[in-house]
């Protein structure tokens, strides 16, 4: 029988998926901070994630700096228009809620923004998704990420209730920041991945479920 500090008990082994949790969301943050390459670092991380804590292919710095270097310019390029767009949604919020505080009718259109924006949140993480784990170019991660997330509302739904979770948690518990975005991504990587296995190939979606395969797959 193992001992409590085994390291392939279920104490250890838990401790070992924290402690990768926590340098991976502190590599995104890190690589977050110019601003216009988080989403390069938000694929990254899903990648690193899905790769390295789920399947457990590679190390931790090799698969997160592999993947971040593969995606760079495509989801840096996607990122920024999807940031542009994500800046809009969010003056027009804020603009409809300065029409609603002054008591016009327009102000009634608040709600819609919120959902709005909460919808192009949604979508990153779509986009960063597709750009970890398909080829293509600019124009198809915009579009087939987004595709994908309209053509399954519930998934997408689920999706948000995980980031805002995450969100909530992060602003609530002091040093949940540390664990929350490779957390949410890990929560996330799931739903999405059983999205992405709806459109793939009878044999491409087998090969995947069997964990067989590596690096990114081309869209069918």
């Amino acid at each position: 029988m193992k001992g409590l500090f085994h390291p392939e008990s279920p104490l250890m082994q838990g401790l070992t998926k924290l402690f990768d949790c926590i340098a991976l969301s502190l590599l995104w943050m890190l690589c977050c901070l110019p601003v216009v390459t988080a989403a390069a670092a938000t694929a990254a991380l899903y990648a690193a994630v899905y790769k390295y804590l789920r399947r457990e292919e590679g190390t931790l710095l090799h698969t997160y700096f592999a993947a971040l270097r593969e995606n760079f310019r495509r989801s840096t390029l996607a990122g920024l228009a999807a940031i542009a767009v994500l800046a809009l949604l969010v003056l027009d919020a804020l603009v409809f809620r300065t029409l609603r505080l002054t008591g016009q009718a327009m102000g009634g259109l608040y709600g819609v923004s919120l959902l709005l924006c909460a919808l192009g949140l949604t979508w990153w993480f779509y986009l960063a998704a597709y750009s970890a784990r398909f080829n293509g170019t600019v124009r198809d991660v915009l579009r087939f990420s987004a595709l994908l997330m309209l053509l399954h509302p519930v998934r997408a739904l689920q999706m948000l209730v995980i980031l805002a979770a995450g969100l909530v948690l992060s602003l609530a518990l002091p040093g949940a920041v540390l664990v929350a975005p490779a957390a949410v991504c890990w929560a996330g990587s799931i739903l999405i991945e059983k999205v992405f296995l709806l459109h793939l190939r009878p044999e491409d979606a087998q090969t995947r479920q069997d964990s067989t395969t590596g690096g990114n797959t081309d869209e069918s």
